[in-house]
């Protein structure tokens, strides 16, 4: 028992402490609600991606082809405007959704006389002076121009079905725009930089006018942002590359999402929900990385990923243990609380089996708890990396049952039983310890095993 205290205290104290207060940043609280806003629109432009590509899932039945060939297929570039309205311009939901927020806690947590939407539209001016492609050659600066094909740059605005840097690649400069200009606009109301307007004037309009000073210094120091990296032969969003993209590779690798699962199931078994905190920074790579996919590449972080084969059931992969608990388990505890929490287990709830069972401060459940999502993690890694199933393309809702889930975000047939495969193997990883403890609750109500 006391090495039990022992573990659960070296959690409370090293990560507990330390993750809580990072998840309290107004940053990390202002990303995490941006992600969120952005998700409906991710879903509904998916999935016109997958309606567009639903041929290829059934490439080994030809008349599903003919079929849309003769028919959808001749309006694609219609149906196909909401996907680059939604993916193709995912960095100005971000860049707008994230100011707003952030603009929000400043004016709540600090009283300060902030408007979220001049916060959220200043940060989309902000965002898109840096989105131009600008050179510095022979004393002057000047904006790409490009008709090479697949490389097409017009004044500066490289184009592919939209404004190239509008879509997921801009995300990461998204932020980082949203997050300076705000810190300015704050700036500048609180050393009272605004125009004040006399008390008759509406509302609207003298808020609207206490963004115009905090907009034009949100515009020189864009500018001289701009001017410094250009004059370096570089610019914002290739020098926010750099970190990004190595951040972006490690989560792609088997011990960077090993780090990422054990973080996020660690936090939960000490009473946190680990996955807001965690996959708040995970959650852009995922969606940047998800776009790229739709092009052609291959990234196992993806869009909604770990729901669709890591964590079947929930945070912790929880459906076959609460399958188990509901037919099985012979303790009056196990089988009361998994017949309640099975139909929130198939859309991916399981907070009734995180704290009814109860899994957190729980020594019995924790080592499964830890590892089982590690499990199924290692199992979709490799048929990746073995190329046998298809790349997740298209975002899909998270409570989205086990393999329609899987199958809607790839297009492709064989994800569905390796999400059961998935979720087989976290079972397994539950069921000594889930029969252990069910003998040892028998014992509790006085029951013989």
């Amino acid at each position: 028992m006391d090495e039990q205290k022992g573990f659960f205290g070296l959690l409370d104290k090293y990560l507990m402490g330390p993750m809580g207060t990072i998840a309290q940043y107004k940053v990390v609280r202002a990303i995490t609600a941006a992600g969120m806003a952005a998700v409906p629109f991710t879903i509904v432009g998916s999935m016109f991606l997958v309606f567009s590509i639903l041929p290829q899932a059934f490439s080994f039945w030809p008349i599903v082809a003919d079929i849309f060939s003769a028919s959808f297929d001749k309006f694609t570039p219609l149906y196909m405007v909401a996907n680059y309205a939604t993916m193709g311009s995912l960095s100005l939901y971000f860049v707008l959704s994230m100011a707003y927020e952030l603009t929000k806690i400043y004016a709540d947590e600090e009283e300060l006389n902030l408007n979220p939407l001049n916060g959220a539209l200043l940060a989309m001016f902000a965002f898109i002076m840096t989105v131009p492609q600008i050179v510095f050659k022979g004393g002057a600066m000047s904006a790409v121009t490009s008709l090479q094909e697949g490389s097409v740059v017009a004044d500066g605005w490289a184009m592919a079905n939209g404004v190239t840097r509008f879509g997921t690649t801009g995300i990461f400069t998204a932020i980082i725009m949203a997050v300076v200009t705000v810190l300015l606009y704050r700036m500048c109301v609180k050393k009272n930089w605004v125009i004040k307007m006399p008390e008759s004037v509406p509302e609207g309009v003298s808020r609207g006018f206490t963004a115009l000073i905090p907009g034009f210094v949100v515009a020189f120091t864009v500018i001289i942002i701009n001017g410094v990296l250009v004059a370096l032969g570089t610019d914002i969003f290739n020098v926010i590359a750099i970190p990004f993209s190595f951040v972006g590779g490690l989560t792609n690798t088997w011990i960077g999402l090993v780090i990422i699962y054990l973080l996020t199931q660690a936090l939960w078994v000490v009473g946190i929900h680990g996955a807001n905190i965690v996959f708040a920074f995970v959650s852009p790579i995922a969606l940047s990385n998800m776009a790229l996919n739709a092009d052609g590449a291959r990234f196992i972080v993806a869009g909604e990923f770990s729901n669709m084969f890591v964590i079947a059931g929930g945070s912790g992969a929880t459906l076959g243990l609460c399958i188990w608990c509901a037919f099985r388990a012979r303790s009056s505890q196990l089988s009361a609380i998994g017949k309640a929490a099975i139909v929130p287990a198939i859309f991916n709830i399981n907070e009734p089996l995180i704290f009814g069972l109860p899994i957190i401060y729980n020594p019995a459940l924790a080592i499964p708890f830890l590892t089982a999502p590690i499990v199924s993690m290692t199992i979709y890694y490799f048929a990746m990396k073995l190329n046998l199933i298809g790349a997740v393309i298209a975002q899909v809702p998270w409570p989205t049952p086990v393999g329609i889930g899987a199958f809607l975000g790839t297009a492709d047939v064989k994800a569905i039983p390796l999400a059961f495969v998935c979720a087989i193997a976290a079972f397994l990883v539950y069921w000594p310890f889930i029969r252990r403890y069910d003998k040892q609750l028998l014992a509790e109500e006085g029951v013989e095993a």
